[in-house]
C-alpha cells in the first residue's frame, strides 16, 4: 500500500522541481544584489534582510533535497535510505540562522549609539525588488501548496519574506522623508526578531526529530485510541513513533490479540490498522502481533 493517502492529489514533480530551481536561482541572485546594495549604502536593514533571504535559499534547497531524497532507494548500508539527512540539514540551517541573528543584533546595538547616514530611497528600491521576487517565487508553489507539506512550507516562508521586504520599503521611505537614521538599526532588529521567532521553532522541531521524538503532527493518544478501538485488539504496548525524514513518520508497536485469532484475521487486522495509521500521519508501520496468553508481562508492557 502506498504511504500517501489514496485520495490525495500528488503534485506534478517535474513542475515542482522547475519551480524550486527558478526560486533558488532568483533568490540567490537577489541575495547577491541585496548584499552589494547593503554594503554600498551602509544599510544594516538591507544586510539583515539579505541574511534572511539566504535562509530562503537554504529552505528552498532543503525542500528540493527532501523531494529528491524521497525518491532515492535504500542501500545495504542505509536501510532507511537518506531521509534522515533532511532533519540534520534543517537543524544546521537553524543553528546558522541563530548565529546570524546574534551578529545582527550586536551590530544594531552599536549603531544605536552612532547612527549611520543611509540613503532611504535606495533601501526602499532594493527592498521593493525583494517584494516582487518573493511574491513571484511564492506564486510558483501556490497551485501545489495543499498537496505536500514541504511545498506549503516553501510557499509560506516566501510569502512571509515578501511582507518583511514590505516593512523594509516602508522603513526606507521613512528614512528618506524624515532623515531619522536610527530607523535602520530598529528595522534590522525587528527583522532579526522575526527571523529568530521562525527559526526557534525550526531549531526546536529539528532537534526533537534528530533525537527521535514524536513528530509534532502526530498525536500519540489518538494512535492509542484508534488501535485499542479496533475490533480484535485486546491491548497495545512498546509503541514507538519517530520521524524518518521531515515529511515521513514511522511507527512500531506490539499488538495483543485474542487467543486463537486465525492468520487471515490477523492479516485483515494489520490492513485495517495500516489504513487507520495513514490517516494519523504514519507512513511506515511495523506491527508485532502477540496472542493474549503469551503477551508481554514485563513492566511497561
Amino acid at each position: 500500500m502506498s504511504h500517501q493517502h489514496q485520495h490525495h492529489e500528488i503534485p506534478n514533480l517535474k513542475k515542482v522541481n522547475t519551480a524550486f530551481i527558478i526560486g533558488i536561482v532568483l533568490n540567490l541572485l537577489f541575495v547577491i544584489v541585496e548584499l552589494i546594495a547593503g554594503l554600498l549604502n551602509n544599510s544594516l536593514a538591507l544586510l539583515t534582510d539579505a541574511g534572511h533571504n539566504v535562509s530562503d535559499v537554504g529552505s528552498l534547497l532543503l525542500s528540493f533535497l527532501v523531494i529528491k531524497l524521497a525518491a532515492r532507494k535504500s542501500t545495504e548500508s542505509f536501510t532507511y535510505g537518506y531521509k534522515k539527512s533532511t532533519i540534520l540539514a534543517s537543524l544546521l540551517n537553524a543553528v546558522i540562522l541563530i548565529a546570524v541573528v546574534i551578529v545582527i543584533v550586536i551590530e544594531a546595538i552599536k549603531r544605536f549609539s552612532e547612527p549611520t547616514v543611509v540613503p532611504g530611497i535606495n533601501i526602499a528600491l532594493v527592498a521593493f525588488a525583494g517584494i516582487v521576487i518573493n511574491t513571484v517565487t511564492a506564486l510558483l508553489f501556490f497551485r501545489d501548496k495543499d498537496k505536500d507539506l514541504n511545498i506549503k512550507g516553501a510557499f509560506l516562508h516566501l510569502f512571509a519574506d515578501a511582507l518583511i521586504s514590505a516593512a523594509v520599503v516602508i522603513g526606507g521611505l521613512l528614512i528618506h522623508f524624515t532623515g531619522i537614521y536610527i530607523i535602520d538599526p530598529i528595522l534590522s532588529i525587528l527583522v532579526a526578531v522575526v527571523i529568530f521567532y521562525s527559526t526557534f521553532g525550526l531549531l526546536r522541531d529539528s532537534l526533537k526529530l534528530s533525537l527521535d521524538a514524536v513528530p509534532v503532527n502526530v498525536d500519540l493518544n489518538d494512535i492509542r485510541d484508534n488501535v485499542l478501538n479496533t475490533p480484535g485488539v485486546r491491548n497495545l504496548h512498546h509503541l514507538h513513533v519517530w520521524a524518518l525524514s521531515t515529511t515521513q513518520n514511522a511507527m512500531t508497536a506490539h499488538i495483543v490479540v485474542s487467543d486463537g485469532m486465525a492468520g487471515a484475521e490477523v492479516a485483515e487486522l494489520k490492513k485495517r490498522l495500516r489504513h487507520k495509521m495513514e490517516d494519523l500521519h504514519i507512513g511506515h508501520l511495523t506491527l508485532e502481533i502477540e496472542q493474549e496468553s503469551h503477551a508481554c508481562k514485563e513492566p511497561g508492557c
